[in-house]
């Protein structure tokens, strides 16, 4: 049984996009023996309960983390766990949605790997080196004229003949 100042519990409620959504993260200092993870400084429990339209459904995530309790608290732990998710979601959906990801057929070897690398590559150079914010809009641009795509890693003008 964890001792209460091995404990800590944080929780948020948001409301939005039609739904209320509580998140619980209970973190736990006092590993057990049979956790044999090296690095491990915190286990974590996360709690989701959403309603939408009235329908609740209950969702609980067990993690791991190498962050001791004074670098990272429940509720430093729970923030982290909401940006992870949301630069997560932000990335798969541009790489799915924009460079249609899921409907390309390399399946093998390293390919996936290597072409998942390459889409990373093109969303943060056009994040960082262009004044797009829709990636959409960039990839038209690039589409319509490669040289742009081609003066963000190559010290080439724009202006081309």
């Amino acid at each position: 049984m964890a001792r209460q100042e091995d404990l800590q519990t944080a929780t948020t409620h948001d409301k939005g996009h039609g739904r209320l959504e509580t998140r619980t993260l209970e973190t736990l200092t006092e590993i057990p023996p049979w956790l044999s993870w090296p690095g491990v400084r915190q286990i974590c429990r996360i709690t989701r309960q959403r309603t939408i339209n009235g329908e609740t459904s209950l969702e609980i995530v067990l993690a791991i983390t190498s962050l001791t309790r004074l670098r990272a608290n429940a509720g430093k732990l729970l923030e982290l766990s909401r940006q992870h998710w949301s630069i997560e979601n932000r990335l798969h959906y541009v790489r799915d949605v924009s460079m249609g990801e899921d409907a390309c057929r390399v399946r093998s070897g390293h390919a996936p790997q290597l072409l998942a690398l390459l889409r990373n590559t093109a969303i943060g150079l056009v994040r960082r080196r262009t004044r797009h914010k829709f990636i959409p809009d960039a990839l038209r641009r690039f589409i319509a004229d490669p040289f742009a795509a081609l003066a963000l890693i190559l010290p080439i003008s724009e202006r081309h003949n």
